[in-house]
């Protein structure tokens, strides 16, 4: 996992997902498709998809780029006035 989200982790929420969860969602943080993470991980894409809509619900997120954003920033703290 990148260090950069061990740091920022909301530890609450990152708890309850599986192992294979946070490993996809490593992945997913950084921007990577859906075909390029089921070819590193040796599952189907379908499998991938599947990991990556749990996820997001667990993490109460909508897309990838609210879930970097959690990753980043857990309390929500730099809001634009």
């Amino acid at each position: 996992m990148h260090d950069f989200m061990r740091s920022a982790f909301d530890e609450h929420r990152v708890s309850v997902l599986t192992p294979r969860e946070r490993d996809v969602m490593a992945y997913v943080a950084v921007g990577k498709p859906n075909k390029i993470i089921a070819a590193e991980l040796g599952v189907s894409q379908r499998t991938v998809e599947a990991h990556r809509a749990r996820i997001f619900q667990k993490m109460k997120v909508r897309n990838a780029v609210e879930l970097a954003h959690r990753l980043l920033d857990p309390g929500g703290g730099c809001q634009p006035s």
